[in-house]
């Protein structure tokens, strides 16, 4: 065999190589290409819920009177509700408080910061499961805690919500769902059994990973296996955070630290039942509605709103409102009323915040963010 002939095959060789790199890229950028085409059809068809949703909202209320109803408010019942929620952004800002000083001591000032960024970033994707990813992130750049520290408080905020969010929620399921239709009770009872699974998974994560690591492997499998909706639940499961060793102990030092716990747990019923009851109780009272028992509507609450951690549409935008509004009615309020009511409760306990967090966030690079975020995590 001469050199020219075995240059001539290596040459071969090389182009043949050539063509097949060529080839995988151009299948690779069709992939991507292929897959940005369904994130935009996913993102479209989960507006396309949202607008539907708040549709069925908005479908029975005449407006135009409920407009000058709300005109004519007593000037009592603003100051009530302005009130209310001013409290409801310090209990909100508390539960960061609580976990952020169990590291070092952090200014209220900065607990705000993290947490309405926060919040902002849970109304851009689709679920809260995925705002809270990105909490360590938020947390590193500002407080400048290590990315153990960052984990493990984010873990925590994330395991105690949704732990907490799923035993109300149960709780709320416990007390009404023989009085809700089969539609919306499957739907609560699905978001309820996701904040559970969600909630037992972290903290056991945060403090016994192995466990946690079997726990998670049967989550996804059983999310996965829900008609339609499955590939996106296992999504929520695979956006809950991962733990090191390290970050576990601090895990465990700070979830058993009554000063970080306590506290949160406290800011968490005040944002999540306390003023939010507070504020739909004098609305109702000031539209000429009623709810009966009004100690109830704390629990109620909870559980209506539950279906914000499904994937359904960004931040559970228009869902929410449904299902609220249908729990409302079923357990007696005007419907007429509801969603009302409904809409003004989460444009100032939830849209409110998210608007306030675009602040802030406007000020982040979040792709140099998750790029310090890799390099800390690895």
């Amino acid at each position: 065999m001469s050199d020219g002939d075995a240059e001539g095959r290596s040459g071969d060789g090389g182009a043949g190589g050539q063509s097949t790199d060529s080839d995988a890229e151009g299948q690779s950028t069709d992939d991507a290409g292929g897959g940005s085409w369904r994130r935009r059809g996913l993102s479209a068809l989960q507006w396309a819920v949202a607008v539907g949703a708040f549709w069925y909202v908005a479908r029975g209320v005449d407006w135009s009177t409920t407009a000058s109803e709300l005109a004519t408010l007593d000037a009592a019942v603003v100051a009530a509700v302005l009130a209310v929620t001013a409290a409801e952004f310090g209990s909100r800002f508390a539960m960061w408080y609580a976990l952020l000083n169990g590291l070092a001591p952090t200014d209220l000032r900065t607990t705000a910061s993290v947490d309405l960024v926060i919040k902002f970033v849970n109304h851009v994707v689709p679920s809260k499961a995925s705002g809270h990813s990105v909490a360590p992130l938020v947390v590193r750049h500002y407080t400048g805690a290590d990315w153990t520290e960052a984990v493990s408080v984010s873990g925590l905020n994330t395991g105690l919500y949704a732990a907490l969010y799923g035993l109300v929620a149960l709780a709320g399921l416990g007390l009404f769902a023989p009085r809700l239709g089969g539609g919306w009770l499957l739907v609560i009872a699905l978001s309820t059994g996701v904040y559970l699974a969600a909630g037992a998974l972290v903290l056991a994560a945060g403090r016994r990973m192995d466990a946690a690591g079997r726990l998670a492997g049967r989550l996804g499998g059983l999310l996965g296996r829900v008609p339609r909706v499955g590939d996106r639940l296992a999504g929520v499961a695979g956006a809950l955070p991962s733990f090191t060793a390290d970050s576990a102990s601090v895990f465990r030092r700070l979830s058993a630290t009554p000063s970080v716990v306590g506290p949160y747990a406290l800011g968490w019923a005040g944002t999540l039942m306390v003023f939010p009851a507070l504020r739909v109780w004098v609305l109702l009272t000031g539209l000429g509605g009623a709810f009966s028992p009004a100690v109830a509507l704390p629990v109620v609450l909870v559980t209506a709103y539950s279906v914000t951690v499904l994937p359904l549409t960004p931040g559970g935008v228009g869902v929410a409102e449904a299902s609220a509004t249908a729990v409302l009615v079923a357990l007696g309020v005007a419907p007429a009323l509801a969603p009302v009511v409904v809409l003004l409760d989460r444009t100032f306990g939830v849209y409110l915040p998210a608007v306030l967090g675009w602040l802030p966030a406007a000020n982040l690079d979040f792709a140099d963010l998750i790029a310090r975020g890799e390099e800390g995590s690895g």
